[in-house]
């Protein structure tokens, strides 16, 4: 069988199992030529294990204007959000704390990223999700 030509290869950001093709997604897929209600069709059935949490998606649109899918794990500021309960990172981190993870709960986040992350290891995975946090206005301890 014979490579598919690819035409678009593209990332989006979609609540996982809760996305609708209002915008900003379906004028984002529209404009790379991806049928946005087959799109959310089968986003949402590989997603819905995520239960409306933010997970990056990637899309490859080929010329006969199929597309594949894969799913990335959700970003670190939105799983450092859920960590903490917090609706937002602070406008001001050096001064207005939001909160406070540990470092094994960093590990952890770490463990579910690290294939996405440019780290070799778990503990450089962690360090990088710690940074984060700081930057969110989140105390990172021991």
């Amino acid at each position: 069988m014979a490579k598919k030509e690819i035409t678009d290869i593209f990332k989006i950001q979609a609540p996982g199992g809760k996305a609708t093709p209002a915008p900003p997604i379906g004028p984002a897929l529209g404009a790379h030529g991806v049928n946005p209600g087959q799109f959310i069709q089968r986003f949402n059935a590989m997603s819905a294990h995520l239960n409306g949490q933010v997970v990056g998606v990637l899309i490859t649109v080929y010329k006969d204007r199929t597309f594949d899918i894969e799913l990335k794990s959700p970003p670190a500021a939105e799983l450092l959000k859920a960590a903490v309960k917090a609706e937002k990172g602070s406008g001001e981190p050096n001064k207005n704390k939001i909160g406070k993870v540990t470092m094994a709960q960093c590990k952890e986040m770490a463990k579910q990223k690290l294939k996405d992350m440019n780290a070799f290891d778990e503990d450089h995975a962690a360090r990088i999700i710690a940074g984060t946090a700081r930057s969110m206005g989140i105390t990172v301890e021991g």
